[in-house]
């Protein structure tokens, strides 16, 4: 399909566009509908793959989809637990853990499906401007992931340490007061370094993942050109296509890590003072 396009900028142009949905005037207030129900979809296939095993789970000698559902548990448990110690890890931080991580690898993993084949499918479904099949290569939903781990960081700040407690470290940690005619300029130098802080937080927390999501994205965009090229580039183009697919996988998996261990750190940072 890349070879009906005029030029390689309108193939990716083509393939870079949202099933957008906009809100009165549009601009910020914009829905991204492709991300949305993608996303929706694939948490249902998360949470339906859990509960198909769990319905399954036997105490007994456990079956191969069973015992690999435990493993992923196991290693989502031990990766908090070297973490978290700020209190029953398995009341909420762990299952938040999984959570993020099933969800995020599930959509990074929208990335192996061509997207020419992708397309056909979409146009025939109504939706010819453009559908987009990875959520986490959109920075909309990178960056509602990470807001609502931001939400939930400072939460936990202000459940733990009380409003007035998260007030007063904002303004006096961690430099201190310092004496008394110092204190207006420690209250301000305090307050801009928590807020930079803060903002950071969720910048890098979600951008990490749009980055390399949208580069991976990309890069397959490009190959598939080249696939659409003369016969003997195609062939080297389909080996190519396999390479980076493989390379993929590490990265897909590695990206979704990460955002988890971020996650678990800034949530553990919420139960710590300065």
């Amino acid at each position: 399909m890349a070879a009906q396009y005029a030029s390689p900028s309108e193939y990716i142009g083509h393939h870079l566009t949202f099933a957008a949905k906009p809100i009165g005037d549009g601009g910020f207030w914009t829905l991204h509908l492709d991300s949305l129900i993608v996303g929706i979809l694939l948490g249902f296939v998360g949470i339906g793959f859990f509960w198909w095993v769990a319905r399954g789970a036997t105490s007994g000698v456990p079956t191969k989809r069973q015992a690999f559902v435990e493993l992923c548990f196991q290693f989502i448990d031990d990766s908090v637990k070297g973490i978290f110690h700020g209190g029953d890890r398995h009341r909420f931080v762990a299952p938040l853990a999984l959570t993020v991580f099933v969800w995020v690898i599930l959509m990074n993993a929208m990335d192996f499906l061509p997207v020419d084949f992708v397309a056909m499918l979409t146009s025939a479904l109504g939706a010819h401007h453009g559908f987009r099949i990875v959520p986490t290569a959109d920075v909309s939903t990178t960056f509602a992931l990470a807001l609502s781990v931001w939400v939930l960081m400072i939460g936990f700040s202000i459940k733990q340490k009380g409003l007035g407690g998260f007030i007063h470290e904002f303004f006096c940690a961690p430099f201190g007061v310092g004496p008394w005619y110092a204190a207006p300029f420690m209250f301000v130098l305090n307050g801009v370094f928590n807020l930079v802080e803060y903002i950071s937080k969720p910048l890098s927390h979600s951008l990490r993942l749009f980055g390399n999501m949208y580069a991976g994205e990309i890069i397959f965009l490009l190959l598939w050109m080249l696939a659409s090229a003369a016969i003997g580039w195609s062939v080297l183009a389909i080996l190519l296509g396999w390479g980076w697919a493989i390379f993929h996988i590490l990265i897909v998996a590695l990206q979704a890590y990460i955002f988890m261990m971020l996650t678990i750190v800034y949530i553990q940072m919420a139960h710590e003072g300065h």
